[in-house]
């Protein structure tokens, strides 16, 4: 994920500490009910030669990717699903999952980026009718907007987020500055997204700090975290939000959804490891750790 990157000259210039958390935050959760939280952590691609003889089994093949993806990992960021896909294509990828395993798919390019919202009713639907073939293994959708998508869209997106069934679990990211440095429209964005209980993608890129808004709209935490190849901050980067999602879940959070991105994507599932061996040590869970050859 290229969005926000900075040179690792400039990354030991930055704070890239979490900013404290907006105080509509601790509304939204102080409003559930608390209960064990469900954590989901994952890459944003299965399909990765670099990881035969080190995760895969040397000789794996790529059509096999999934099948042993699903043995280390209880969710995907299913970035693929942004160029459009089939039914029966997704119907394959879900005959692979084991329980409990999250599939999140992208929004279609064709709904965020060509149409920009508008008009896209009959797209979304189709969206929506090939992503319900996961059934039970359907995390959350998220809707990633392109960059020039600015505040003074923000019709539209009501619109569209309205226009969602209540139950159906979305994300929204949102790249323009504006919707955060804008006060009004900040809080029109979140207030809006609250309404409707759907979820703000927050999104950790060092070059791009105000998009870690730390403002949850609901009981779902949908993190996009970039990294820097095991850089130290990366470990830093993730202690931090080890302790940040323990104290959401302490006050109701339910549902965090936790997906790594890297540059060299060699270097993505040893960081998911990472994230995932400390929350379970943190928060006492037993959510599944990748089990490497060597």
């Amino acid at each position: 994920m290229k969005f926000g990157k900075v040179s690792v000259e400039e990354l030991d210039q930055l704070d890239l500490s979490l900013p404290a958390d907006h105080p509509d935050t601790r509304k939204v959760l102080e409003q559930q009910n608390k209960s064990q939280p469900k954590v989901y952590a994952g890459c944003a691609k299965w399909g990765r030669k670099e990881w035969v003889g080190n995760l895969y089994p040397e000789g794996t093949k790529e059509k096999d990717f999934l099948d042993h993806y699903v043995k280390h990992f209880n969710a995907i960021e299913l970035n693929s699903t942004f160029y459009g896909t089939r039914k029966v294509v997704a119907e394959a990828w879900s005959r692979k999952a084991v329980e409990g395993f999250k599939f999140c798919p992208k929004f279609f390019r064709t709904i965020s980026h060509y149409k920009r919202l508008k008009g896209a009713e009959e797209v979304t639907e189709a969206f929506m009718y090939i992503m319900n073939s996961f059934g039970d293994n359907l995390g959350p959708s998220f809707l990633q907007l392109p960059d020039n998508f600015t505040p003074t869209k923000f019709p539209e997106l009501e619109h569209f987020v309205a226009a969602l069934p209540r139950d159906y679990l979305m994300a929204v990211e949102l790249r323009h500055t504006g919707w955060f440095t804008d006060q009004t429209a900040s809080d029109e964005l979140f207030h809006m997204m609250t309404e409707n209980g759907k979820s703000m993608v927050i999104t950790d890129t060092a070059g791009r700090r105000d998009c870690v808004h730390q403002r949850l709209t609901s009981n779902l935490a949908f993190i996009r975290f970039n990294g820097y190849d095991l850089h130290q901050s990366d470990y830093t980067r993730m202690d931090e939000w080890v302790d940040r999602i323990a104290q959401w879940v302490d006050t109701g959070l339910e549902n965090i959804y936790f997906f790594a991105h890297q540059d060299d994507e060699a270097h993505t599932p040893a960081t998911c490891d990472y994230f995932i061996k400390s929350i379970n040590k943190k928060l006492n869970l037993n959510i599944k750790t990748p089990q490497f050859i060597h």
